[in-house]
C-alpha cells in the first residue's frame, strides 16, 4: 500500500532532505506536552502495560466527551465565555483500541462478508476487503467529489456495511449530516453497519462534524479515530474504534493480540488530548492555510480544478501534464507530492498536496509556478 510519496526511497535512504507535501501530518509537529513528559514512558518500559488499558480508555473517553469544550474556541471564538457542557456520550465498553487506525480498519472490515466502498477513498479499505475475501461494491462520487447520497441509499441493501471517510481521503470532503440521516435510519432498521473513518476530523475545525453524538441514537455507526494526523505522531501507533454495537466490538477484540498499545502511545493520550494550546494553534493554522493554499493553487496554469477541502490536504486535477511527470519535476526541486493514480476512481490527472505552514506553502507555489510545463 502506497501512503503518500516514498520519502525513504527518494530522500532519506539517499541522504537527501526533501519537503514532503505527500504526508498529511500537522506541521506544528509533536506536541511539547508529550515531549516534556517522555521520561514517564521510559520509566514504564520495564513493565507490561495494563492488558485492559483502563487508564488509556479513560483518557480517550474524557477527550471524546469533552471535545466540544476543547474545540469550542472555533465556534465564534467562544466570545460569550460560556463553557459548553461535557457530553457523556461514550463509556469504556464503547471503545476498542488499535495499533494505529490501520489495525481498526483492518479488523472491522473483517467482520463482514460484503462492503460498499466510496471511490476515490483511502486505499486500505480496498486492500483489507480483498484480504478478508469480502464482496466489494464501488460507488463513485460525483464530478465535484461529493457523496451521492441517493446512490448510497440505493446500494446499501446489497452489502453488509458501508465505509466512508469524514473527511474523505484524498479530496477532503465531509458528510452532509442532513442528507446522511435518512441513510443512518435505514441502516439502523435493516441491521447494516456504517463505518465512518474520522482520522482527519479535528482538521475540520468544527468537532460537531463528527458523528460521535449520533452514537447515542444509532447502533449501526462504527467510528474510527487516531492520534496520527492532527497530533503529528504517526510513529506512536494509537487508533481506536467507537461504537455502541457490542457484538462488532467484541469480534474485533477477539482477533487482537494482547498488549497491542505501547507505553508511549498511552503517554501521548494522557497529555496531548487535553493540550488546548496545541489544539488552538493547530486550528488557527489550518483555517488560515486552508484559505491560502487552494486559492494559490487555482492560479497555477496547469491545474484545471481545485476541489473543496475541509481537511489538511488539497486534491487537484491537472491539465497538460500527468501526475508522474509533475512528481518527477517537483522531486528535482526537493519536493515530494502525492500522485493519485493508484486511487480507484481517479487517474493520472490527479495529485494531492498536503497543507503545510505558510513558509512551505509559499515555497510550493513558487516551485509549481516556475516549472516548465509543456
Amino acid at each position: 500500500m502506497q501512503h503518500g510519496g516514498d520519502v525513504y526511497t527518494d530522500g532519506i535512504l539517499k541522504g537527501r532532505e526533501l519537503i514532503d507535501f505527500s504526508s498529511n501530518i500537522n506541521p506544528l509537529g509533536v506536541p511539547e506536552s508529550f515531549v516534556k513528559h517522555i521520561g514517564e514512558g521510559i520509566q514504564a518500559l520495564n513493565r507490561y502495560p495494563d492488558a485492559k488499558y483502563r487508564q488509556l480508555k479513560g483518557f480517550l473517553i474524557e477527550y471524546i466527551n469533552n471535545s466540544s469544550q476543547l474545540f469550542c474556541f472555533n465556534m465564534n471564538e467562544n466570545k460569550s465565555g460560556v463553557n459548553k457542557e461535557n457530553k457523556n456520550i461514550i463509556e469504556e465498553n464503547d471503545l476498542v483500541l488499535g495499533n494505529g487506525a490501520a489495525e481498526i480498519i483492518d479488523l472491522v472490515i473483517s467482520c463482514f462478508n460484503s462492503i460498499l466502498i466510496m471511490t476515490p477513498s483511502f486505499g486500505e479499505y480496498q486492500e483489507d476487503a480483498e484480504k478478508w475475501g469480502l464482496n466489494i461494491t464501488h460507488l463513485p462520487m460525483n464530478e465535484n467529489m461529493e457523496y451521492d447520497y441517493k446512490a448510497i441509499k440505493g446500494n446499501i441493501d446489497n452489502v453488509d456495511a458501508l465505509i466512508i471517510g469524514n473527511p474523505n481521503n484524498p479530496n477532503g470532503g465531509i458528510i452532509d449530516k442532513d442528507k446522511f440521516l435518512p441513510i443512518l435510519r435505514y441502516c439502523e432498521e435493516k441491521g447494516k453497519t456504517i463505518i465512518i473513518d474520522e482520522a482527519f476530523i479535528e482538521f475540520t475545525g468544527n468537532i460537531e462534524n463528527s458523528f460521535v453524538e449520533e452514537l447515542k441514537d444509532f447502533k449501526c455507526i462504527f467510528i474510527i479515530r487516531a492520534l496520527t494526523k492532527f497530533y503529528a505522531m504517526p510513529a506512536v501507533r494509537l487508533g481506536f474504534g467507537i461504537s455502541k454495537n457490542e457484538e462488532i466490538l467484541n469480534r474485533i477484540r477477539k482477533k487482537q493480540n494482547p498488549w497491542n498499545i505501547n507505553c508511549f502511545a498511552e503517554l501521548a493520550a494522557k497529555y496531548v488530548l487535553k493540550d488546548k494550546e496545541y489544539i488552538c494553534k493547530s486550528i488557527k493554522w489550518i483555517n488560515e492555510e486552508r484559505n491560502y493554499l487552494p486559492k494559490e493553487l487555482s492560479n497555477i496554469s496547469y491545474i484545471e480544478k481545485v476541489y473543496q477541502t475541509y481537511s489538511n490536504f488539497v486534491l487537484c486535477k491537472l491539465r497538460g501534464i500527468d501526475c508522474n511527470k509533475l512528481y518527477d519535476l517537483c522531486l528535482k526541486e526537493g519536493i515530494v507530492i502525492r500522485k493519485c493514480d493508484n486511487y480507484i476512481g481517479i487517474n493520472k490527472s490527479f495529485v494531492r498536496f498536503a497543507i503545510k505552514d505558510r513558509k512551505r506553502n509559499e515555497l510550493l507555489i513558487r516551485t509549481l509556478k516556475k516549472l516548465a510545463i509543456s
